[in-house]
């Protein structure tokens, strides 16, 4: 296996890791038990060691729990991490409640996560969402004021669309979009994909399985008391329908000596160069199967026939972008 190749993150931004790590479920952030801390800790460390230094993580997953858990993994070895963090989320009893974008807020969250993280700065700092209860200038605004004060380097933002990263990026130069990207999900390759790349804005993106629909290991009817049961892409003739779809990428992965989840996160890896796969991974046996994926290439009939199976709008139901 081939070392981690690295990326630069935005127009003359930093250099990172191609594949990113996400640290979210290592946390209760919709309810549930954390992760072991040990394993968790080592899982990063682990990471830290094989190149991937991309570590996502939120100021709301698990209330801070999260940043404390990277925090004690980077403890002593900051300078082999590169932190983004999502701020902007309000969590209570499990559930997202909204957003708390206003500049006073967002200058009492960078603090509590600097101490949480134990650093000084954190290298990426992006609002989870943006919505239109605070105006996009001030919000970003108010992260420029942050970059200048030398408590973030690097500006990012997340779960938005073409319009509005236009307009972030108009008032302060912005490094990376974090957004869903699957086979299954494609909906923006229409617009917003082609604006990050027009303005040279590095893609980090999330949700490479759709949610555990490309693992290969779902079978319908799912159990009714699941998260999955919530969206309608996972519900009746829609599953059925859309794992027959999985069956192409199955029989693919198993000719190319795969997994389904492996040949996922390299179609992600393979639309470019300046588009990062972010996996969440919570223990270390798994880092190897991630990283694997990195080397994995297509032939153009092989692409064609997933762009063809997965075509934008192939895949029935809603989205993780429509709940």
């Amino acid at each position: 296996m081939s070392k981690i190749k690295t990326m630069t993150l935005g127009h003359n931004g930093p250099q990172v890791s191609k594949l990113g790590f996400g640290a979210m479920r290592m946390s209760p952030v919709w309810g549930g038990p954390a992760r072991e801390e040990k394993e968790s800790i080592a899982t990063i460390q682990a990471a830290l060691d094989n190149g991937i230094n991309f570590i996502n993580t939120g100021d709301f997953y698990g209330a801070g729990h999260n940043e404390m858990l990277v925090g004690k993994a980077i403890k002593g070895r900051r300078n082999d991490a590169f932190i983004s963090v999502k701020f902007g989320a309000i969590f209570h009893g499990g559930q997202m409640l909204g957003l708390d974008l206003r500049p006073i807020a967002i200058k009492n969250f960078i603090n509590y996560s600097l101490m949480r993280l134990g650093v000084d700065t954190i290298d990426l700092y992006q609002p989870c969402r943006l919505d239109n209860s605070v105006p996009v200038e001030d919000v970003i605004g108010t992260v420029a004021d942050l970059i200048k004060e030398g408590k973030v380097r690097y500006l990012g933002v997340s779960e938005i669309t073409a319009a509005q990263l236009r307009q972030a990026n108009a008032v302060y130069p912005v490094s990376a979009l974090e957004i869903g990207y699957s086979l299954a999900d494609r909906q923006i390759e229409s617009e917003l994909l082609p604006t990050a790349k027009e303005l040279g804005i590095g893609v980090v993106a999330f949700a490479n399985t759709a949610e555990g629909l490309l693992t290969g290991n779902m079978t319908a009817p799912l159990p009714a008391n699941g998260y999955h049961h919530h969206f309608s892409r996972f519900q009746g003739d829609n599953l059925v329908k859309n794992l027959e779809k999985v069956e192409v990428l199955k029989d693919m992965a198993a000719d190319k000596g795969f997994t389904p989840s492996q040949l996922a996160i390299a179609w992600v890896n393979a639309q470019g160069e300046h588009i990062m796969p972010l996996v969440s991974i919570n223990q270390r046996s798994r880092l190897q199967e991630n990283m694997a994926a990195m080397d994995i290439t297509f032939t153009a009939d092989e692409l064609n026939t997933l762009n063809t199976t997965f075509a934008p709008g192939a895949i029935l139901g809603s989205t993780y972008l429509q709940r």
